[in-house]
């Protein structure tokens, strides 16, 4: 790709690595992984005419939340997080081959984004992963208004 001055680098990440989701913090630090590097080439790669894209499909109609293919599960349960990680554990099977999401319209998707001559560094994908990426940005703008005097007074 250097030598040809072209290319595309297309990164899989998910919706939960741009906003975690109680419960699934190991999968999502590893997709906030794949953003922060999928970030950082996009930086080095542009000024080569390499592009980089991280994917951020939301929930997809997969075997992702099947606890015998693919989820695993702690055995332990903790009282004090039954709210949090515990109410989104019992939600699990619900959702388990309930998804929104057309995984031969995401792969439809992918395929327009390899073509595409200005591909963007983000591509969200899912009516879900568009509503939880306007939340956390909606709470990004609030809480950095909100202690903007502070954010902005650490210099000398």
């Amino acid at each position: 790709m250097r030598e040809r001055r072209s290319g595309h680098i297309i990164n899989i990440s998910s919706v939960a690595g741009y906003s975690a989701y109680a419960g699934f913090g190991v999968y999502s630090s590893t997709k906030f992984a794949v953003e922060g590097l999928t970030e950082a080439l996009h930086l080095e790669l542009a000024p080569l005419g390499i592009h980089v894209t991280i994917v951020e499909p939301g929930f997809f109609r997969t075997d992702i939340l099947d606890s015998t293919k693919s989820l695993l599960e702690a055995a332990k349960r903790i009282d004090d997080y039954a709210g949090t990680a515990g109410a989104m554990r019992d939600a699990v099977p619900r959702y388990n081959h309930n998804q929104p999401g057309d995984p031969a319209k995401l792969a439809q998707a992918l395929l327009q984004l390899a073509n595409a001559v200005e591909p963007p560094l983000r591509l969200p994908l899912g009516p879900d992963t568009l509503v939880r990426m306007a939340e956390k940005n909606a709470l990004i703008e609030r809480e950095t208004s909100t202690w903007h005097t502070l954010a902005a007074s650490t210099d000398y």
